[in-house]
C-alpha cells in the first residue's frame, strides 16, 4: 500500500493535492500527517529526499513532488488522468502550469482552510494570476461540459487546483460567474470536505504560515480549534 506523508491540512496546499487525488479516487494509502517545524521542517528529510511535503513511498520506491505524484500512480490507476486523449492533454498541460506558475497568487494568498481573509489590495499581479485561472477553468469547462475540468469525474487537473478553491473561499477571490462556481463545486467533493473538516480540527500553528497570512490582509474570521 502507499504511504502518503503530508503536512498540516489547514496550510499544506501541495499535500493536499495527492490527498484529494487518491482520496476521491478510492485508492488505497496510509495517511502520516507530520507537522511543520520552525527552521523549515528539518524532520521532513527522514522520508523526503527534498526534505519537503507531500512524500510518496511505494515499498523501496520514493516520490517526493505532487505531480510526479500524480504521475507514478497514474501508471497503475489510468482513471487519474483523463480516458479522452485530448482532455489527458489538456490536464496534464494544466496541472504543470498551477504546478510551475501562479507565483503571485501563492505568495499573497497562502493556504489557510480555516480563516477568512479581507485582503488589503488586490494588486495587478495578482489580478493578473486570477484573470489567468478563471480563463483556464472556463477554458476546460467549456471545452469538455464540465462540472468538472476535464468532463464528467473528478481527475488530477481538479485535485491540483484544489487549494486554489480553498483559498478563493479564504481570500474572496473573483475569477468570474462560471470559475466561481466551479470553486464551490470543487470544494463539495467528499475528499475535500474530509480535508476541511481535519484542518479545522487542528490545533496546531505555524508561526511563519500565520506571519505570511496575516500579511496580505485582515482577519475576519478564524474556524479552526482553539491552538494548545
Amino acid at each position: 500500500m502507499y504511504v502518503l506523508y503530508v503536512g498540516n491540512k489547514n496550510y499544506s496546499s501541495w499535500s493536499l493535492r495527492p490527498w484529494a487525488l487518491l482520496t476521491e479516487l478510492g485508492i488505497a494509502f496510509e495517511e502520516r500527517l507530520v507537522p511543520f517545524e520552525p527552521g523549515g521542517s528539518p524532520s521532513f528529510r527522514r522520508f523526503s529526499p527534498s526534505g519537503r511535503v507531500p512524500c510518496l513511498v511505494d515499498g523501496d520506491t520514493v516520490v517526493w513532488d505532487s505531480l510526479a505524484i500524480a504521475e507514478y500512480v497514474g501508471e497503475d490507476h489510468p482513471r487519474v488522468w483523463p480516458e479522452d486523449r485530448r482532455a489527458r492533454a489538456w490536464a496534464r498541460s494544466a496541472a504543470a502550469e498551477m504546478h510551475s506558475g501562479f507565483g503571485e497568487l501563492r505568495s499573497r494568498c497562502s493556504m489557510s482552510v480555516g480563516v477568512r481573509i479581507a485582503l488589503h489590495e488586490v494588486g495587478s499581479g495578482l489580478r493578473r494570476d486570477l484573470d489567468r485561472m478563471g480563463a483556464l477553468w472556463q477554458d476546460g469547462l467549456r471545452r469538455f461540459g464540465g462540472p468538472f475540468l476535464t468532463g464528467a469525474r473528478f481527475t488530477a487537473a481538479d485535485a491540483f487546483f484544489a487549494p486554489v478553491a480553498f483559498r478563493a473561499q479564504t481570500y474572496g477571490l473573483a475569477l468570474g460567474a462560471e470559475p466561481d462556481a466551479y470553486a464551490r463545486r470543487l470544494l463539495t467533493v467528499p475528499a475535500l470536505l474530509r480535508w476541511q473538516e481535519d484542518a479545522l480540527a487542528e490545533r496546531f500553528r505555524d508561526g511563519e504560515h500565520e506571519s505570511e497570512i496575516l500579511a496580505s490582509g485582515r482577519l475576519v474570521e478564524d474556524r479552526r480549534a482553539r491552538p494548545d
